[in-house]
C-alpha cells in the first residue's frame, strides 16, 4: 500500500508560517492585500474564490475585489491593472482566467505589474521561474507541488523525474522548479512516443494532464512517488478524480497524492504566501 501524501498537513503548516509573517508585517503598519479581478459569475471561479477567502482569513491577508461584467473591454481591464500597479496598498493581484472570448489575453497581461503577479501569469514571472530568480512568482499549483514534496521530505536532488503535460500553468514551470532542485527532468506531452515507458522509469512522476484515467499501471514502478495534479469530473462515479487510475496504481507505487485532498488544497495556501512575500518585498 502506498504512502498517501495528503495536502491538509502541508496547508496547515504553510498557513501557520504565512500568518506569522503577515502579523509581523502588520506590526510595521503593512497590511498584506490581495486584489481579485473577476469577470462574471462562473461557478468554478466562485468556488475557487470561496477557498481563497477562507485561506486569506486564516493567514491575515486582506481581500479587495472588483467584479466586471462579461461585456468588459480589454481597456477597462488594463486600466484596473495599471491603477492597481501604482497603488502601494495592493501587494498582489489575481486575475481570474481564462478571459471571455473576444478579449486579447496576451495584450491584457502585458499591462499586469509583474511584482504583483502572485499566480505567475506574466512573462516576467515565467522568466523568473526559468532563470531561478526572485522575479515575480511561480504559478501557485506548480509551487504547491514543490511545497508538498518538501513537507514530506522527498528531495528531488539526483532523482529521475517525469512531468506529464507541458502547459505554462503547471507542466513547464514545475519541470523548471524540479530542475532548480537538481532533478533530471523529462517532459512528456501529446506528441511523446510511448510516454508510459518514459514515466515507468521515473522516481518522481508529476501528472498534469487533466484527463481522468490517463495514468495507468503501465506508467508506474514500485519505487515511484506520484504527484497527481489533475482535477477531473468522473461522470460515472459522480465525483472529482485525478489523472491516475488510483485504485489500480496506488497498491503498486511507493507514495501518491489523493484527489481530492492532495495538491489542490495546498494551492490557495501558496497564493496567500505569495501575497505576503510581495508585501515583504515592497
Amino acid at each position: 500500500m502506498a504512502r498517501l501524501l495528503k495536502g491538509a498537513p502541508v496547508t496547515e503548516a504553510l498557513t501557520k508560517k504565512t500568518a506569522e509573517r503577515a502579523a509581523a508585517l502588520k506590526e510595521r503598519g503593512i497590511e498584506p492585500t490581495l486584489l481579485i479581478l473577476r469577470i462574471g459569475e462562473r461557478e468554478d471561479d466562485l468556488v475557487y474564490e470561496k477557498g481563497i477567502r477562507k485561506r486569506c482569513g486564516l493567514t491575515g491577508v486582506t481581500i479587495r475585489e472588483t467584479v466586471f461584467p462579461e461585456s468588459v473591454s480589454a481597456e477597462e481591464l488594463i486600466r484596473s491593472l495599471e491603477e492597481a500597479g501604482t497603488d502601494d496598498s495592493v501587494h498582489g493581484i489575481l486575475l481570474f482566467r481564462p478571459l471571455p472570448k473576444g478579449l486579447d489575453e496576451e495584450e491584457v497581461l502585458r499591462h499586469f505589474p509583474p511584482e504583483k503577479d502572485v499566480d505567475g501569469c506574466t512573462e516576467a514571472s515565467c522568466a523568473g521561474v526559468f532563470m531561478g530568480k526572485e522575479q515575480g512568482f511561480a504559478p501557485c499549483t506548480a509551487e504547491a507541488v514543490m511545497e508538498l514534496l518538501s513537507f514530506y521530505g522527498i528531495d528531488p536532488k539526483g532523482k529521475r523525474a517525469v512531468v506529464l503535460g507541458r502547459s505554462l500553468v503547471i507542466g513547464r514551470p514545475v519541470a523548471m522548479l524540479l530542475m532548480h532542485k537538481h532533478a533530471t527532468v523529462t517532459i512528456c506531452h501529446t506528441r511523446t512516443k510511448d510516454p508510459d515507458k518514459e514515466a515507468s522509469r521515473a522516481e518522481l512522476l508529476i501528472s498534469a494532464v487533466g484527463k481522468a484515467g490517463t495514468l495507468t499501471l503501465a506508467f508506474t514502478n514500485p519505487d515511484q512517488v506520484i504527484v497527481d495534479v489533475g482535477i477531473n469530473w468522473d461522470e460515472a462515479a459522480a465525483r472529482i478524480v485525478g489523472d491516475a487510475d488510483f485504485d489500480a496504481v496506488e497498491p503498486r507505487v511507493a507514495a501518491i497524492t489523493p484527489v481530492p485532498g492532495g495538491v489542490g488544497s495546498v494551492t490557495t495556501a501558496v497564493l496567500c504566501s505569495h501575497v505576503v512575500r510581495a508585501a515583504e518585498r515592497s
